[in-house]
């Protein structure tokens, strides 16, 4: 004949064990994402007006300075930027180089950063920079 003793005991124990198991599932933390380009200056496929002074990229995660670069090139492979990256020290999420004034055309945006998680991204990003407009004749 079984030990009602002994079911009771195992009923607690299979509680304690499901109750430990369902606290451990809820303090599990999700993996750190990857630092994602949340925004930029110039945006994505932007067209503006005018030379912009920077680009500025913003990123989902605090940036490793010294492994984290970012570059301006033209359609036909130039590299046109001030060669000045940064890191923002008021906003480690936050990557910038410096430009010159640009003639029209397209360019594009290389950058390549290390997120404090320890992963790269790397991607670009295309702009353009339109012609002023012409004057209206008298």
């Amino acid at each position: 004949m079984p030990d009602p003793r002994r079911a009771v005991t195992r009923r607690r124990l299979l509680g304690l064990l499901a109750g430990a198991l369902g606290l451990a599932a809820l303090s599990v933390r999700p993996a750190a994402a990857h630092a994602a380009l949340v925004r930029s200056s110039p945006a994505r496929r932007a067209t503006v007006g005018r030379s912009p002074a920077r680009v500025q990229l913003w990123f989902s995660e605090r940036l490793e300075p010294a492994y984290s670069t970012v570059s301006v090139w033209t359609e036909d492979g130039r590299r046109v930027d001030a060669d000045d990256a940064r890191v923002e020290a008021n906003d480690p999420a936050q990557l910038s180089v410096g430009l010159p004034t640009l003639p029209p055309g397209r360019y594009t945006v290389r950058f390549r950063v290390l997120s404090v998680d320890g992963h790269i991204v790397e991607a670009t990003l295309p702009f353009a920079v339109a012609a002023p407009p012409k004057a209206p004749s008298p």
